[in-house]
């Protein structure tokens, strides 16, 4: 076969480890008697995407490989996909849970490009291998040798007769809920976020859920003005509840907790039940602070905060807190275990403290690849939680349902984040989302919710994704 390789990465993650799985990719395809064409060559800008897209694009390719080296948006992928028509494999690799830094990310990279792909009609086949493993010579032939999946059928819930009353209930306040809800948007999704894009009109045909968009720089200006005692007030709360305050640097901290008081403000003002901020790169590059810490915050006095100004995403933050009854928040899927069947979700230090083990110490820290504070890093506690999104995945509106026991682990990577067990096998999850093409973040509290949101999709008239 003639083979195109192309391995995106972005340069904030480990760009060694990355060039070393891109470099071991190529080596096994040709170990196997493919040509290839392309570089194992990290692609690492614009330019670099714009040489490879014509490199693989002047070529007549049997099958088109992209080695999500690191997490990327889907910018990158999506440009290189469409340089051919060629059968398209995407590949990520797992890395080990060391509690350390989270170094490459390749699964959530290929969880955000299948969702652009499959909402553009190009459908792909993906693995999830280390290459250096035995068996994935006969995954690799598997996957090369057979077409692309097609869609699954759009399935909705049972009748919502047929679910318990109490379910039904609680579903039927969510939805009265809803109809009187704002939730607001700071800024734009970043380029190559596709799923954090929102429709008002929507959302409002939806739920009756009104979305307000305000200019990042607002946001700015009101954490700027927050007066001297609202600093003292918030640097008390992180300090009593968060060790190591004290070792971060104070400037960074001050505009971190200034952004967390602008968010409140707004959100008083404004009038809104959730948030979602476009954190990155801006709140780092211009405003000097991470958005993590004062999401989680919110979090925590149930004013659901999501980064990325993914607006779904803190719509269904809102619907699992009511539902559950206690914190929800953003999770990504960031990392896999097949064979032990469990998978990691996390977020930079998003999750509120209410989440933590009840052994562990939360901690004060700054993002691993800004280098920024404030984040809260501990392991998520032990229990069962339930999965959900309000998706937009393959163009029509759905509600995600799954759920699992998350497990008494250590932290698998540096931030917030736990291993889960899913009621479903690890390998059918993973096959579910990329199948769907699904968004890339996971809405996650703390108990069974699961017939409560059977019983809200059917009372929305939504078709359901079972995770």
């Amino acid at each position: 076969m003639r083979v195109g390789f192309a391995a995106p990465a972005r340069p904030t993650f480990d760009v060694d480890l990355a060039a070393g799985f891109a470099a071991s990719a190529w080596e096994r395809l040709r170990s196997m008697g493919h040509e290839l064409v392309g570089s194992p060559e990290l692609v690492l800008d614009d330019e670099a995407i714009g040489i490879a897209a014509a490199r693989l694009g002047g070529a007549s390719l049997d099958a088109l490989v992209l080695v999500q080296a690191t997490f990327a948006d889907a910018s990158l992928a999506s440009r290189l996909a469409d340089a051919s028509p060629a059968p398209l494999l995407l590949w990520a690799a797992p890395e080990a849970r060391t509690g350390e830094r989270l170094r490459l990310n390749g699964f959530c990279g290929i969880n955000l490009a299948g969702y652009r792909l499959t909402r553009a009609g190009r459908r792909y086949r993906w693995l999830y291998h280390d290459p250096a493993d035995d068996g994935v010579v006969d995954r690799l032939a598997e996957v090369l040798g057979t077409a692309a999946p097609p869609l699954p059928v759009v399935t909705f819930p049972p009748d919502v007769d047929a679910l318990p009353g109490a379910a039904r209930d609680a579903a039927a306040e969510v939805v009265t809920r809803l109809a009187g809800t704002t939730v607001g948007i700071v800024g734009e999704h970043p380029n190559g976020f596709d799923p954090c894009a929102y429709d008002a009109a929507d959302l409002a045909d939806t739920a009756g859920v009104r979305a307000d968009p305000v200019a990042l720089p607002e946001l700015f200006a009101r954490a700027e003005s927050a007066d001297g005692d609202q600093l003292e007030g918030v640097h008390r709360r992180v300090s009593g509840s968060l060790a190591g305050v004290e070792d971060l640097d104070p400037a960074g901290l001050d505009r971190s907790l200034r952004l967390h008081l602008g968010l409140r403000g707004l959100a008083g003002d404004r009038g809104w039940s959730a948030v979602a901020t476009r954190c990155w790169p801006e709140c780092f590059t211009e405003f000097g602070g991470a958005c993590c810490a004062p999401h989680a915050l919110m979090n925590d006095d149930g004013i659901p905060g999501c980064c990325e100004a993914d607006a779904y995403g803190a719509v269904t933050s809102l619907i699992l807190q009511w539902l559950g009854g206690g914190p929800a928040f953003v999770a990504d899927l960031v990392n896999l275990d097949l064979v032990g069947d469990t998978g990691v979700l996390w977020h930079c230090g998003l999750a509120p403290l209410a989440m933590a083990a009840p052994e562990s110490t939360p901690r004060a820290t700054v993002h691993s690849n800004r280098r920024k504070p404030l984040l809260n890093e501990f392991p998520l506690r032990p229990g069962r939680v339930t999965i959900g999104r309000l998706s937009q995945s393959r163009g029509v509106t759905r509600l995600t349902i799954g759920g699992g026991e998350m497990l008494a682990q250590s932290l698998p990577f540096r931030g917030t984040g736990g291993v889960i067990r899913f009621d479903r096998p690890a390998a059918a999850v993973m096959d579910t989302i990329m199948l769907e093409g699904h968004e890339h973040h996971y809405g996650v509290v703390y108990g069974d919710v699961r017939d409560e949101l059977r019983a809200l999709a059917a009372q929305l008239r939504l078709p359901v994704i079972d995770l």
